[in-house]
């Protein structure tokens, strides 16, 4: 993936369709990423660079409880080249 704005467009695209709200704060994140599961909210550090921003994301996709099938066509489609961006990074 390519690390540009329209990237982290279109991964916040999959958590707004899943109903994650994506918060940009200040705090003492030692991953840089907080995650409030009941409250579906994903709070990155605010001063994270967009590379650091995409990156982020893509480690926390796959973590989320999110149904494939309930995303539209466009989005299923972006949800699945992060997995994949997410497995090549596990990976090496």
């Amino acid at each position: 993936m390519k690390y540009t704005q329209t990237t982290l467009d279109k991964i916040e695209r999959i958590l707004d369709e899943t109903e994650y709200i994506v918060r940009y704060e200040r705090g003492n994140f030692q991953s840089g990423y907080c995650i409030l599961e009941q409250k579906k909210v994903v709070v990155l550090n605010k001063f994270l660079q967009l590379e650091g921003r995409i990156s982020t994301l893509i480690d926390i996709v796959p973590q989320l409880k999110i149904t494939p099938d309930d995303l539209s066509p466009e989005v299923r489609k972006i949800y699945e080249e992060v997995l994949v961006a997410a497995h090549q990074v596990s990976e090496g």
